[in-house]
């Protein structure tokens, strides 16, 4: 009797140590990407040679008045016929100069990740309009409370590396104070790397002012800048959009690391053929980068090449096939080979619900990205519905996915002792297996994720237990969060120094 207690005792405690957060984090952020190559490196050559021939010879566009001289001085040649053309020792000088790794700061010095070579981070994007009610099951219009609860909600989620907004406030109809209120979401929440979008370069300066509040005064955001532009100045195909343009001289002015966001669809402001997408889609942000070198050789600038896909049968955008995951890695794959910081978009599932459809494509997406050495890999997180729609369930479901998609590219350490020739030799000779050897609990520690969301239960089990699904424990672990995670990241004196100065709307 003494013995059979003492092994339930020993179950019990080893149950307990399971369900405990491991002492070594298994699959941290920011492991090393780059093994997946989907394109060979004379196919990286044709397409960088011809993203050059694209703009030495086709140029850019609709190039705005003040952007105009400041290309002209670099060297850039005005061809009489609008379009302006970069010779390829232009278009080298600006990739030798520009910034091959740097910061983004959170606010809180640990949450900090440095964006370059080949490590790769989760994080978000997107602009639904539309959130995935967690009580009806069903889409409605996103709200501005909906923009702080997934705030708050991501704010938990160790592999959402830093946070863009999910989703649009649809119930704020006045453009500078949706600018307004979405960064100030973004602070109160998180203290993560944040980025935000600014609909007018006018708009900079007075959320730099409400930045600065709360960094501690007059100037000390741009000491330190905890919240990056996501900017898009090229309209495919091939030309500048001047409202984006002036938003990026703004943000320069105002120190703010900027993501230079190439956004061409497949078949429609882009070829259809692979190849000649990714030719024109480099062309297109090597245009961004050049734009950055004008104004201020080596900012910190994101390459942000994001090829989209669309059904070429129905128009309908495709952010969860396979084209989409061979192509967002292939972009990886250039913009690493180029030395740049990579930032692609993946995880972007075209289905509505949370469902098979919706883990097969954010997994082979995400994935493909991750594998290919994606720095920053972009609406990973939450979004569903093809970029249409912002789930809770998602966003904690994406984030055990993503310790997966870690674990994966940490890879195998192979040492004298995880070869384990004494191990072996000791389970052969002895018991005859290795449950309970030291060998195995260090290896349980190290080497293994232990999902807490996923169901590993045999059948009988599961049925005991409800029979959930993983929408159903998805949204009760979400629910939880929002529940119990309020955190406090202004003071009272900063928030209401906020609240007196600008049309804060959330209660």
């Amino acid at each position: 009797m003494t013995g059979q207690r003492g092994k339930r005792g020993g179950r019990r405690e080893r149950l307990a140590q399971r369900s405990a957060k491991p002492l070594v984090d298994p699959c941290p952020p920011g492991q090393i990407g780059g093994a997946y190559r989907p394109l060979s490196e004379a196919d990286l050559r044709m397409i960088y040679d011809t993203a050059l021939d694209l703009l030495e010879k086709l140029g850019v566009g609709e190039v705005p008045d003040r952007l105009q001289a400041d290309l002209l001085t670099i060297g850039a040649i005005d061809n009489g016929e609008g379009r302006f053309l970069f010779p390829p020792a232009l278009v080298e000088e600006a990739i030798d100069q520009a910034a091959k790794t740097f910061v983004l700061h959170g606010r809180d010095p640990a949450r900090s990740i440095e964006v370059g070579g080949n490590k790769v981070y989760f994080g978000t994007g997107g602009a639904a309009v539309q959130t995935l009610d967690m009580e009806s099951g069903v889409y409605r219009p996103s709200t501005l409370d909906d923009l702080h609860k997934f705030t708050r909600l991501q704010d938990t989620l160790a592999n959402v590396s830093w946070y863009t907004r999910c989703c649009v406030a649809t119930d704020v109809p006045d453009n500078y104070d949706l600018d307004v209120n979405t960064a100030f979401a973004l602070l109160k929440n998180t203290t993560k790397p944040t980025a935000t979008s600014f609909t007018l370069a006018e708009y900079v300066a007075p959320i730099v002012e409400m930045l600065d509040i709360a960094a501690g005064g007059p100037g000390e955001f741009a000491k330190r800048p905890f919240m990056k532009a996501h900017i898009s100045p090229m309209i495919s195909p091939m030309r500048y959009g001047e409202d984006a343009v002036d938003v990026v001289y703004e943000c320069i002015r105002h120190n703010i690391p900027i993501s230079c966001i190439t956004a061409a669809q497949a078949g429609a402001t882009a070829p259809a053929t692979l190849a000649g997408f990714l030719a024109q889609s480099l062309a297109e942000t090597l245009a961004s980068l050049l734009m950055v070198h004008a104004i201020q050789p080596g900012y910190p600038m994101v390459f942000s090449n994001w090829p989209l896909v669309i059904d070429l049968r129905t128009g309908a955008f495709s952010g969860g096939s396979g084209e989409t995951a061979v192509l967002n890695a292939a972009s990886a794959q250039l913009s690493n080979w180029l030395g740049l910081p990579s930032g692609v978009a993946c995880s972007m599932t075209d289905a509505k619900a949370i469902d098979a459809q919706y883990g097969m494509e954010k997994g082979i997406t995400s994935m493909a990205a991750a594998l290919a050495g994606g720095n920053l890999i972009y609406e990973s997180s939450g979004m569903t519905a093809s970029l249409l729609g912002a789930s809770f369930e998602a966003f904690v479901l994406d984030d055990e996915m993503h310790s997966n998609t870690y674990r994966a590219l940490r890879g195998i350490e192979v040492t004298e002792e995880n070869l384990g020739f004494g191990a072996i030799c000791d389970a052969v000779l002895g018991e005859g297996h290795f449950l309970g050897g030291l060998q195995t609990y260090a290896a349980m520690e190290r080497d293994y994720f232990y999902p807490s969301l996923a169901d590993r239960d045999e059948p009988r089990t599961w049925a005991l237990k409800g029979a959930q699904d993983a929408w159903t424990r998805a949204r009760e672990r979400a629910q939880e969060i929002l529940k119990e995670h309020n955190p406090v990241y202004l003071t009272p004196a900063q928030e209401e120094e906020i609240r007196a100065r600008f049309n804060i709307l959330h209660p």
